[in-house]
């Protein structure tokens, strides 16, 4: 088949090439020619506006979107309802909100302009590995669209899935996301609790790799952190700010909105915030209030 990679970030040139291998035609547009030539040198052609994406794709036309959620979205949505035509189809393989998917596909239904939304998992990983992919929209349109989702996957029928209506792929990947960030404070916490046990000495990196084969808590992401640690055994080099993408804040709303109490992601959500505040007025305000009613000691600021 043939698409268009609107997007070429990190993980759009990994999808596009993946897709080039697979013997998919890709064509590839970014904002900035540099991007767009390194798409080219990875097999894909080019394209330098959505006018020469369009007018190179033979109808119907597939155009997969990889660009941030929000107000860029909208607006290239927007862009291509006035040049696609009915019967084209729109991917949105992003992280966007999935409200804003409903909302995208019921914009261009009217103009026959198909819409699909993927929720898309693999990072820098997919190139090789394979992407995970939940996918929303209507059955027939997916599933004509099968030979992109299955080359993209780690298999042909493992590691995608149509999850159902518009807007229902966002959402299983915020859920996604929502997990994740729970099983990473989860590993973060265990093994800075063993770096402070300092009279063991613990190996961190051993102890990682121990964790690999039997443990009930093996799984990529202690690869990952097995890979981190062998490569930094005391992470000196990281500095303590840890973002989050916005699935993470969507998950625990949606969580607050259907009272379905979720906790351990909400408190995993709270300390990336405690990451980036080093002001923490919150722990200055604690001090005082220690020293203010006990009379503890506080500690001076340089």
């Amino acid at each position: 088949m043939e698409l268009a990679m609107i997007g070429l970030g990190r993980m759009g040139l990994n999808m596009a090439t993946r897709l080039v291998r697979g013997g998919h035609r890709v064509i590839g547009y970014a904002r900035t020619a540099a991007t767009v030539n390194e798409a080219i040198s990875l097999g894909a052609e080019g394209a330098h506006t959505l006018e020469e994406v369009v007018s190179k794709l033979k109808a119907p036309r597939i155009l997969w979107l990889m660009i941030p959620a929000g107000k860029v979205t909208d607006d290239t949505v927007e862009k291509l309802s006035t040049l696609l035509e009915a019967g084209d189809t729109i991917i949105d393989g992003g992280n966007s909100n999935s409200k804003d998917s409903v909302r995208h596909a019921a914009f261009l239904e009217p103009k026959g302009i198909e819409f699909v939304d993927s929720g898309t998992s693999g990072g820098i990983w997919g190139i090789t590995e394979g992407y995970s992919l939940m996918i929303g929209g209507k059955r027939e349109v997916v599933e004509r669209l099968r030979p992109i989702f299955e080359t993209l996957a780690p298999g042909a029928e493992k590691g995608w899935g149509h999850v159902g209506p518009h807007g229902a792929g966002h959402y299983v990947k915020m859920i996604h996301n929502g997990i994740e960030y729970g099983m990473m404070q989860a590993l973060a916490e265990g093994f800075s609790i063993m770096k402070a046990k300092k009279e063991f000495g613990l190996d961190l990196s051993q102890i990682s790799h121990i964790w690999q084969y039997g443990s009930v808590v093996r799984s990529w992401l202690l690869d990952l952190a097995a890979r981190a640690l062998d490569q930094d055994n005391d992470l000196s080099d990281i500095k303590p700010w840890v973002a989050d993408s916005g699935e993470g804040r969507w998950t625990v709303f949606e969580s607050i909105d259907l009272d379905v109490p979720a906790p351990i992601i909400t408190l995993s959500l709270q300390n990336r915030f405690a990451s980036r505040d080093e002001e923490n007025f919150t722990a200055r305000m604690l001090a005082a209030l220690r020293n203010q009613f006990g009379g503890h000691a506080v500690q001076k600021a340089d």
